[in-house]
């Protein structure tokens, strides 16, 4: 299972889906799509507002800078890894602290 925690300002995605083999696994393919989209779109803005690492464990994502542009960004990331986990809840769980 995928498991994404989010907290103010750090957000954790670790785990595989598990929905079918490694290379073929769609959930595993949207996280991916999804986080790397929104990372792309946010250093395209500014290139100092984000820190991320990628690892063999998963990635972690640290927000340096807020603005409205990179906070509507972590926003639409964090819903559409919302919406993916509504259909797929036995793949992918959010854990968000408020």
């Amino acid at each position: 299972m995928i498991k994404v925690y989010i907290r103010h300002n750090h957000i954790d995605i670790n785990g595989h889906a598990m929905f079918d083999d490694y290379g073929k696994d769609i959930v595993c393919a949207a996280v991916s799509s999804i986080v790397i989209t929104s990372i792309n779109g946010i250093l395209r803005l500014n290139d100092k507002a984000i820190k991320y690492k990628i690892s063999d464990e998963g990635m972690s994502l640290d927000i340096l800078s807020e603005s409205r542009e990179t906070n509507l960004l972590i926003l639409n990331m964090v819903s559409l890894l919302k919406e993916l986990e509504k259909k797929y809840n036995k793949n992918i769980k959010i854990y968000e602290e408020v």
